[in-house]
């Protein structure tokens, strides 16, 4: 009998390498179709992975490079417009299927669905991103695995505030108390913490690997799969070879006793 309830996944860079694999490269796709000459190499996307939001992280970049528009323009517009047109490019790749699961995701998901677990999601990315990322997994139904899923602009604030996870745990009905989340990044980790998510496991990818997410307990590269085992940056596998259910108990166990 495993003593959390839920599992609480965001989805960028956590599901899935969509970051690297798919919204640098629509976002470039998105600005050379609208005729501009930016591009964000992987290191300035790092960089601007700190701002939470695709349409955000737009107004940042112009703003941070003192980049003059056309006075013809309207900005929000503008905005506006390149995000819809990088949407457009980030689902034709899911839709492909070229942007796979992170090793370990759905080796996880299936172990907490025989186990009971509830799942849940809670991303600022859009609700129709999560939908094609999940239905183009390679696993039918995935999406119908998740009982929550909170995505996109349906709260007034987004990552690091914790208002995305306070929604899931709303819509599951249960404390923060009785759940583990899973996340990426330093605003991903600020925010599940803040909503009181401390049982909280976080695998960096290549975006998120210096950022300072090691205020969770549970810090790893990857979930792990049989041929390819997890390794534990902060908090301690116990000679497990993969993160699973027993993993994430005794994490959540740990947790608990120490609040």
């Amino acid at each position: 009998m495993y003593g959390f309830k839920a599992l609480i996944f965001d989805v960028d860079g956590t599901l899935a390498d969509t970051e690297r694999d798919g919204h640098r490269p629509a976002f470039n796709a998105a600005f050379e179709e609208a005729g501009l000459d930016w591009f964000w190499d992987p290191g300035r996307y790092t960089e601007l992975l700190a701002v939470t939001g695709g349409k955000e992280r737009i107004r940042h970049f112009i703003e941070s490079e003192g980049i003059r528009l056309d006075p013809t323009l309207d900005p929000e517009d503008l905005v506006a417009r390149l995000h819809r047109a990088k949407t457009r490019h980030y689902l034709a790749m899911l839709r492909a299927g070229a942007i796979p699961l992170r090793p370990g995701v759905l080796r996880l998901l299936r172990e907490a669905r025989l186990a009971g677990i509830r799942l849940a999601i809670a991303t600022t990315t859009t609700p129709e991103n999560v939908a094609e990322l999940l239905d183009h997994s390679g696993e039918p139904g995935l999406r119908d695995w998740f009982e929550v899923i909170a995505a996109g602009d349906v709260v007034p604030r987004k990552k690091p505030a914790p208002d995305i996870f306070l929604l899931a745990l709303a819509e599951l009905g249960l404390d923060a108390t009785e759940c583990v989340a899973v996340e990426d990044s330093d605003n991903g980790v600020r925010a599940a913490l803040a909503a009181g998510l401390e049982a909280l496991l976080v695998t960096v990818n290549e975006e998120t690997a210096l950022e300072g997410v090691r205020a969770a307990p549970l810090v790893v590269d990857h979930l792990g799969e049989p041929d390819l085992p997890a390794r534990a940056l902060r908090g301690d596998l116990n000679g497990s070879r993969l993160v699973d259910l027993q993993v994430l108990d005794r994490m959540y166990r740990r947790v608990r006793s120490a609040a």
